[in-house]
């Protein structure tokens, strides 16, 4: 689904309330609720709350209070209490939508306040986003969250660790920033196989030479080899990437992309896709180390261990393919 039509079928712009549930009471939040409803919405929503600084594009507090019994607030035989109930018409105008953490919740408000309410996976990352800068987010909050939302894990941010053999479970803050670095690269590299696309076309019209499955790392350096003959390749042997006919097909074809191709940007797309493989590099082993540091605790302290996230030792990481 695009922007434009997620937007309209959200209505107001595609922005939406949160009712948040804290150890203490309720936070209501405005969100972009397209989000939600994007493409790979489940892989991105998560890295928006990574930090407080990157939360403040997507989410904007606009309300919170205590409740000195939460039970009593929002309940299947009450229904919504007096007090919840002015916080939440005061901020969910008509044809507002609400997202909430629980399908009991939503069952609730909606027959109590006639609220449309929204609660699914996609949802519950923001939750998770929510809890993870809490304290950020609504520094009136002095109590800690539970165990067992402690334990909760974004399935978007374990996507991402997957992706790079990391089998951990990260509800510690040097993963999570780590893995925001990470996502930063991949996304970064996504938007340059954009502009790489139009290149690997010229390629194939030119030298007959398919890249459709080519790595954008791989793609670059084609590119800068024909579109600078001669020069250093700083990361990778060709004669280990290409083929010998391909590699002679670049040497013979040179001249022939002359004026085809904007020289300065492939070379600039070169150097900054280097740029996130070094960055990746250092931050993956940078997880490697934290797990490591894990495991030393686990043999003294389980307490310790429980609190990194981590279950009994184990092989956590895997050789990336």
């Amino acid at each position: 689904m695009s922007s434009m039509f997620a937007a309209a079928s959200l209505g107001n712009d595609g922005i939406i309330m949160v009712l948040f549930e804290t150890p203490s009471g309720f936070a209501i939040f405005s969100f972009d609720g397209v989000r939600l409803l994007l493409p790979d919405a489940m892989e991105n929503i998560w890295a928006n709350f990574g930090r407080k600084y990157r939360a403040k594009c997507v989410v904007w507090r606009k309300e919170f209070r205590f409740f000195e019994d939460k039970s009593a607030a929002i309940n299947p035989v009450t229904g919504v209490s007096k007090e919840l109930s002015a916080m939440l018409m005061k901020w969910c105008c008509p044809g507002y939508k609400l997202a909430v953490a629980k399908n009991e919740y939503k069952t609730i408000i909606e027959a109590s306040l006639g609220i449309p309410c929204l609660c699914d996976d996609a949802v519950m990352e923001v939750m998770w986003g929510l809890k993870n800068i809490m304290h950020s987010l609504v520094p009136e909050e002095k109590s800690e969250l539970s165990k067992e939302e402690r334990l909760q894990m974004s399935q978007g941010l374990q996507m991402l660790l997957n992706r790079y053999g990391v089998d951990v479970k990260p509800e510690i803050d040097r993963i999570i920033g780590l893995a925001c670095v990470l996502y930063d690269c991949d996304g970064n590299e996504k938007v340059h196989s954009m502009s790489l696309h139009d290149g690997g076309n010229i390629l194939k019209d030119v030298s007959g030479i398919d890249p459709r499955d080519w790595s954008p790392m791989k793609l670059a350096t084609a590119l800068k080899m024909v579109c600078y003959p001669g020069e250093e390749i700083v990361v990778g042997d060709p004669k280990e990437m290409f083929s010998d006919d391909v590699l002679l097909k670049f040497e013979e074809d040179a001249h022939k992309y002359e004026g085809k191709m904007y020289n300065a940007i492939c070379l600039k797309i070169y150097n900054e896709l280097l740029s996130y493989n070094e960055v990746r590099t250092v931050k993956v082993e940078q997880l490697r180390s934290s797990v490591k540091e894990a495991e030393k605790v686990y043999q003294t302290d389980k307490d310790a261990l429980r609190s990194w996230g981590l279950d009994p030792p184990s092989k956590r990481f895997k050789s990336k393919k």
